[in-house]
């Protein structure tokens, strides 16, 4: 339509346009004092957090003998009934990385909601904005030990230890804290977590560049020496906000004004967290940054506790859950599971050391969407809270998690076999070698060597400006003076400048309380609307290409500088085509299990018919066919209610001890396995019989066996005996398990 050719209704679309754009911008301008006045109103409480949940506090961090700035809360259940007293406790950890407390359970349909509403103890670990003075990184890791174990004794009831929820920054703490007590904890979920800070690919993850393009971590000194002893968590706010400059400048607030009617108060809301950075001793973020952002030292096993205990996160027994998703561009895929290709040259080496990692990669969501996103909480985080039993159980070695939207046919087995996959989904962990992890892409030889010269020339920069400069900074600076510099950060002025602090702002209430009551927005028609849309994507088109040019340029530049051979010669590093790190081996837990495997296979002729049906499940599940775990087999053992041969009832920590011990066997020997199966069994044909038909009954239960698999069932069923029912009603007999 040619609007040119009516001028009296292009008219009026220009006066409708601008009133409506007037309305907004008056609007607009009274959501963003709002915000202000929130972020003001925040900054003055002892302990700002944005919980929409009702909680006890049951530790606080400052009263323990090293104190620190965190704290263990008791999550309430919003109807008020107890949660199930035998379910295992979960554990949120909220991270500290430039914003406050309480992303993990913002909303109802968030991490804490999901595991609520499963009926799981819950618990919460957040901080306050300001640091115990001398607080450590080491110091917190300590206090996340003992909040674990008072959880842990809140519980003793309870089937299975405390499962940890780690996000980002949370993430690579809590598995600092695992590392130092492999005993104490349960499975762990890390949720866009970076563990290995090297990692990634070209035309992507920028952020990597940092340090190299900073000259190293001497401005992180020198950001701590300004803060008097202080570092702001605005910085990091800031750099993430950079990463973006098409969101932070204009699209955030653009889909506000645009939307001004509907989207301020989910705007409000999510501001509340955003707009309160917190604050951290110099000392923790200089430890973060030598240890971790530049250095790259805990996927190494490189870093050493006070009393020289080595971090090493293959000490760490429970199983790894690791949820990552392509649309983080904070934490690629690649920074946060390249950590185990670093620690484990092949496969063999991850089942030997017994540990379980699965890995979940979301295609599209954002780095915050893991923690706050609904669909997320709803799909991913729920599933993974209903297995987490399943999960504690998994043999060792590496697994994706695939989530199946149930069909016709899954629903018609549920009828007939009960309802064994709760929920929308079924999920299957399937098994995947280190190669899955190799093609997700990353560094080459070449790469390496110029991470490790960024990370020697930052220990060269930072103790030049130690011995150099920092005495004279120090000696100018004043708390006064560092509390002026935090407030005139421009993550704060913005937060000020629109608020009631500004006399400019007095009228804006009144105005948008009588835009309110005579708003006239226009139609999406209006054409002055659909130009200011066009006008809108052209910003963003032209943010976005600044930001491409930009990284383009910021990677060429470290990967021109530090791939100088002359620069690696001269900060120390060899030039003979080598490996320029090398994992530190521990000689003491491969000794350990290395003796454990042998012990193991001596003791195939140990134990009575559980060990027997675990085993022999166990033996059909290794075949081809049958490469994924799924939580309908899983869903069928805890049905039966398997009880030992002394009559204890089979619990998930019970059930995990003999399923690992069993893997084991198969994995060393498994022939010699299969064959010593009968001295397990006992001899009444009818146990036996009984015990077949559980085999059966689990094995069947994600659909009929083919191939390699349903040998694998009729060699297990000739050993066990006489061909047995599908569902055979288990008589308590010795010897033999019971079932329900």
């Amino acid at each position: 339509m040619n609007w040119f050719s009516n001028p009296f209704n292009l008219a009026q679309q220009a006066t409708d346009y601008w009133i409506d754009a007037a309305q907004r911008s008056i609007l607009f301008m009274d959501v963003l004092r709002e915000r202000g006045d929130e972020r003001n109103h925040r900054a003055e409480q002892t302990a700002p957090h944005v919980l929409t949940f009702q909680f006890d506090v049951v530790m606080d961090g400052r009263h323990l003998e090293r104190p620190v700035n965190y704290g263990l809360l008791r999550i309430l259940q919003p109807d008020g009934i107890e949660p199930d007293a035998t379910k295992r406790p979960f554990i949120v950890f909220d991270p500290r990385a430039g914003h406050g407390p309480g992303i993990g359970g913002m909303k109802h349909d968030s991490e804490i909601g999901v595991v609520l509403k499963a009926g799981h103890p819950c618990y919460f670990v957040g901080f306050l904005p300001h640091p115990v003075p001398g607080q450590t990184i080491e110091d917190v890791c300590r206090a996340e030990a003992q909040f674990i174990a008072k959880v842990a004794a809140l519980h003793p009831e309870a089937d299975g230890k405390p499962a940890l929820i780690g996000n980002c920054q949370a993430g690579w703490q809590i598995m600092m804290t695992s590392a130092l007590n492999p005993d104490l904890v349960g499975p762990l979920v890390l949720a866009g977590a970076p563990l290995s800070y090297w990692a990634g690919v070209r035309g992507k993850n920028p952020l990597r560049y940092l340090g190299g393009i900073l000259g190293g971590t001497w401005m992180t000194a020198l950001a701590g020496d300004l803060g008097n002893g202080i570092f702001d968590g605005a910085q990091l706010v800031a750099n993430f906000e950079k990463m973006n400059p098409s969101n932070t400048f204009w699209t955030k607030n653009y889909h506000v004004y645009s939307k001004i009617d509907t989207e301020a108060q989910r705007f409000l809301e999510f501001e509340k967290w955003w707009g309160n950075p917190v604050l951290l001793n110099a000392g923790e973020m200089q430890y973060i940054a030598d240890s971790l952002f530049v250095g790259n030292r805990l996927s190494d096993a490189a870093l050493l506790d006070s009393a020289g205990h080595r971090i090493d996160l293959r000490n760490i027994k429970s199983p790894i859950v690791v949820f990552c998703s392509w649309g983080d561009d904070i934490t690629p895929p690649q920074q946060a599971l390249g950590w185990v290709l670093d620690l484990y040259e092949d496969d063999a080496a991850l089942v030997s050391g017994g540990q379980t990692i699965i890995y979940s990669m979301h295609q599209s969501i954002g780095h915050l969407g893991i923690f706050v996103s609904a669909s997320v909480a709803n799909k991913e985080h729920e599933e993974f809270t209903a297995a987490m039993d399943m999960i504690d159980i998994m043999p060792p070695g590496l697994y994706e998690a695939v989530f199946l939207d149930k069909d016709e046919e899954m629903l018609q087995a549920e009828i007939a076999a009960g309802d064994l996959a709760a929920g929308d989904y079924v999920m299957r962990f399937e098994r995947r070698n280190l190669d899955a992890l190799r093609a997700l892409g990353g560094n080459d030889v070449e790469d390496e060597r110029r991470f490790a010269t960024v990370a020697r020339l930052s220990e060269i920069n930072k103790g030049l400006y130690q011995t150099f400069a920092s005495p004279i900074v120090k000696s100018m600076v004043t708390e006064a003076s560092a509390e002026r510099l935090r407030e005139s950060h421009p993550l704060r002025m913005r937060y000020t400048a629109f608020s009631s602090k500004n006399p400019l702002l007095n009228q804006i209430p009144a105005l948008a309380e009588k835009v309110r009551a005579e708003r006239r927005p226009v139609g999406e028609d209006n054409v002055f609307l659909q130009m200011q849309e066009a006008w809108s994507k052209q910003i963003v088109e032209a943010l976005d290409r600044y930001r491409d040019v930009r990284d383009q340029a910021t990677e060429n530049i470290f990967l021109s500088v530090y791939g100088s051979p002359l620069l690696q010669a001269l900060v120390g590093l060899n030039t003979d085509g080598g490996k320029p790190r090398r994992i530190g081996r521990d000689i003491a837990r491969e000794a350990a299990t290395s003796a454990n495997r042998a012990a193991l296979a001596l003791r195939t002729k140990e134990g009575g018919v559980t060990e027997a049906i675990i085993r022999g499940l166990l033996y059909i599940f290794r075949s081809p066919e049958m490469s994924a775990a799924d939580e309908r087999a899983f869903a069928a053992i805890r049905q039966l209610h398997l009880r030992t041969s002394d009559d204890k009832v089979m619990n998930v920590t019970l059930l995990k001890k003999i399923l690992r011990e069993q893997y084991l066997m198969l994995q060393v020997n498994e022939e010699a396995a299969v064959n010593d199966l009968p001295a397990l069994l006992p001899d009444e044909p009818d146990a036996r019989q009984q015990a077949l038909g559980i085999v059966r009954q689990v094995a069947g239960a994600t659909g009929t066996l083919t191939g390699e698999a349903a040998t694998r069932l009729e060699r297990i069923a000739t050993i066990f005996g006489p061909q047995a029912p599908a569902l055979a009603v288990v008589r308590k007999k010795k010897g033999a398990p019971s079932a329900a």
